[in-house]
């Protein structure tokens, strides 16, 4: 079993930066691929982006490409989505997700590729 507890959200204003962080307890992330989702009230949870298990490659949805950057610790069995030029539409609960099925070289964008998730957490941004 993996646990995953996220933080770092909050309140900030348009412009603004945030970095979120996805904490794993449990058992180690270092081999699994990850993904961040968000969920703005009324709205399915929507892909974000993904991380390899190495963190050699990430691939980011378009809305936050080259505002948002995956990154990740294996040592510290952390995950980070920093956010930077936030827009009131990012504003939603963020939540990380760990696949620990086999995986191959595909990216993986749906909630049913995942296999552990955490709580979330949320992030408003004010106009």
């Amino acid at each position: 079993q993996v646990q995953l507890v996220e933080s770092g959200g909050g309140l900030v204003q348009a412009g603004g930066s945030l970095r979120l962080s996805c904490a794993a307890s449990g058992r180690t992330l270092r081999s699994y691929p990850m993904g961040w989702f968000r969920q703005a009230p009324g709205k399915e949870r929507e892909f974000v982006g993904a991380i390899n298990w190495s963190g050699g490659s990430t691939y980011s949805a378009d809305s936050v490409k080259g505002r948002f950057a995956i990154s990740r610790d294996n040592a510290k069995n952390t995950v980070y989505l920093p956010m930077n030029s936030l827009k009131p539409e990012d504003t939603a609960g963020y939540y990380c997700a760990a696949r620990s099925r086999p995986y191959g070289d595909a990216w993986y964008f749906q909630l049913y590729d995942y296999d552990y998730w955490g709580q979330g957490t949320q992030v408003t941004v004010s106009s």
